[in-house]
Order: C-alpha cells, then structure tokens, then sequence
C-alpha cells in the first residue's frame, strides 16, 4: 500500500514524469491486475489489500520495486491491464 499509495505517485509527480499514470488508485490497479493475471476483482474480494495472499503480497511488492527502478515497463503494464477491462485494444508486435 505504502508503495502504490504515497511512493510511486510522488515519484510520477517529480522523477519519473515519463510515467503514464499518476494516482495512486491507477498504480494499484496496474499492480493488482498484473498479479492476478487479469481484472483483479475477478479473482480477489474486496478489499484486495485485506484478501491478498502472502505470495500475492510478495509478487506486488516486488513488482513495484522494479517499475521504480525501471526494470519492469509500466507502460506495458497499464496497456495490458487496460486490455484485460475493455478499455484498449491489444498492440500487434512486429517481428
């Protein structure tokens, strides 16, 4: 919570402008449905905070600790949970 919620805002608002997002609620939902491997509240009651597995917690963490140091894309992130919610089409990759 600590991470989603009052870090990596504070660091879209300052060092890391490049970031698509900016609120702490969209954080938490790029992270949360990367975890789950989809809309997380299709897998996790509400609160996710409260129904999170230790495993889950770890995974979380972990992946927030590596957006913020840049060895995870969020932009891929939040397009792939934007997918996964019917807000964004699928990106073809080239190759």
């Amino acid at each position: 919570m600590a991470l989603t919620k009052n870090v990596m805002p504070k660091l879209a608002r300052t060092t890391h402008g490049h970031w698509p997002v900016r609120n702490d609620h969209c954080f938490q939902r790029i992270v949360l449905d990367a975890v789950c491997g989809g809309v997380w509240y299709d897998h996790l009651n509400r609160p996710a905070y409260k129904n999170l597995t230790f495993q889950q917690v770890e995974q979380a963490v972990r992946l927030c600790d590596q957006i913020i140091a840049g060895d995870a894309d969020l932009v891929a992130l939040n397009a792939q949970s934007l997918v996964w919610r019917g807000k964004a089409r699928p990106t073809k990759i080239e190759g």
